[in-house]
């Protein structure tokens, strides 16, 4: 089992901050957190300062993905395998830390090209989470949610995150099917925690800017995915994927396209992993109902760059 025990944060660049605000909070009903940059939005769903922090740019990509540890005993060890595996690692300053309300953390690039943060002590805001709709989200020791990641190295990174950071394989889909030609070409879905995946990899075309094909955010009741779904349609986002409900996870979602080309599912009733018990599976079908993609736009990590 990893030493990594869930998703903490999301740092992100945007050339829309202001779309943004309106997506996450106005729309998906997170509450405005504190940080260092003016300028910058940072969201908070239970007692941390910011688990989804969205800072302007030139460009729209991933800043860093930021995976929790139990202590700094944990940190260490995860240091010890990365530097074991040649993989170059770097200590947060002081500085550094304090920005993202952490005690230490420690950087590295994994083999998509993503910036990878490792921390532990998160610096808690004890006041009320006021979220603007009144929902609940899901973290605790499963953490933010999920992410999926494109990478255009995809056996690479696959063996890095579960050779050198020891998450779990929870499962996988064959992408065309069961029956198309090889060599088969899979999304692969990775567990650390009773959440069924925190991390999934998807295969990709090269890109010069790392980047995301979603965030997935969980919150606790059906009515709160619903409405959600009803504001941010009023509110001009597009519906990247019908509400349904998905084989692996269980998740009744749905998919918004954020600034920048990527996704968010918003989602309710995902299932918990007994560990004790659970092998991994392939699915042949991404949902057991609804999921209809058919009005997606095109995914920034999926398009060609001109």
């Amino acid at each position: 089992m990893s030493d990594i025990r869930s998703l903490g944060y999301l740092k992100v660049q945007t050339r829309d901050v202001d779309r943004w605000r309106e997506l996450v909070v106005d729309g998906l009903g997170m509450a405005v957190g504190s940080g260092p940059d003016g300028d910058g939005l940072y969201l908070r769903i239970d007692e941390r300062r910011s688990r989804l922090q969205v800072l302007p740019g030139e460009v729209d990509k991933v800043l860093a993905v930021g995976w929790e540890v139990r202590d700094q005993f944990a940190l260490r060890a995860v240091r010890d395998q990365l530097e074991k595996a040649g993989v170059p690692v770097r200590e947060l300053s002081q500085e550094e830390a304090d920005h993202r309300d952490v005690e230490r953390a420690i950087t590295f690039v994994d083999p998509a090209g993503t910036t990878v943060e490792v921390f532990f002590g998160p610096v808690l805001d004890h006041s009320p989470v006021v979220t603007p709709h009144g929902g609940r989200f899901v973290t605790g020791p499963a953490g933010l949610g999920h992410v999926v990641l494109p990478t255009p190295h995809f056996q690479e990174t696959y063996d890095f995150y579960t050779e050198v950071l020891g998450f779990l394989p929870r499962g996988a889909i064959r992408l065309g099917g069961p029956g198309a030609p090889g060599p088969a070409r899979r999304v692969r879905f990775l567990g650390i925690n009773q959440r069924h995946h925190s991390l999934a990899i998807c295969p990709a075309p090269p890109s010069e800017g790392p980047g995301m094909v979603h965030l997935m955010m969980e919150v606790d009741t059906l009515d709160a995915v619903g409405q959600a779904l009803d504001r941010v349609g009023r509110l001009g986002f597009s519906i990247s994927s019908t509400l349904g409900r998905h084989t692996n996870d269980k998740m009744v979602s749905f998919y918004v396209r954020a600034p920048g080309g990527w996704d968010v599912e918003f989602g309710t009733e995902g299932m918990l992993v007994d560990e004790s018990h659970f092998t991994a599976e392939e699915i042949t079908a991404d949902s057991y109902w609804g999921h209809d993609w058919s009005g997606s736009e095109p995914l920034a990590a999926f398009t060609p760059e001109s």
